[in-house]
């Protein structure tokens, strides 16, 4: 059975609620980065979503070794599919990208590095079908947050 992320920090980890993005930034990685941290801080939103991708491992998979934590999966499969970058490009990322290795839960000291066939087993998981359930489960979610807010401001009256 495959763990979401592993409860257990190392040192000089950050939580993944802490880690703050460049605003000024213009790149794509860091503005999916940001769109990940609230789905991890959102925890229904999070829980949705990590059914979604429990759902999509199959049965014969669930035996044996354990395999990536589904929290990585989801990093690095929507890294992939937004960025449209090869498993080498991936790797490269996961390897050497800073905010990338915080947002995977890897701390200043942690030296593990991804190997490319264990990008290219795991992530071969990830659909664009994935992809497409877990952004309709985001939109949902953005649904309600909009209702929910423009609700508070319907009940305001407006002074005249």
């Amino acid at each position: 059975m495959r763990q979401t992320i592993n409860p257990q920090m190392q040192l000089g980890e950050v939580d993944i609620s802490a880690i703050t993005f460049n605003p000024k930034s213009r790149d794509d990685i860091p503005r999916l980065l940001r769109g990940l941290q609230h789905i991890w801080i959102t925890p229904d939103l999070r829980h949705r979503v990590f059914q979604v991708l429990e759902n999509m491992i199959p049965a014969s998979r669930q035996n044996g070794r354990p395999g990536m934590d589904l929290w990585n999966i989801l990093v690095f499969g929507t890294l992939r599919l937004v960025t449209n970058c090869d498993y080498y490009r991936l790797q490269e990322l996961a390897n050497e990208h800073g905010t990338l290795r915080k947002m995977l839960g890897h701390g200043p000291y942690c030296t593990h590095s991804y190997h490319i066939q264990t990008l290219q087993d795991n992530i071969s998981l990830f659909t664009p079908e994935i992809l497409d359930q877990i952004n309709q489960v985001t939109v949902d979610a953005g649904h309600q947050l909009v209702k929910k807010k423009m609700s508070r401001y319907m009940a305001v009256p407006i002074p005249s």
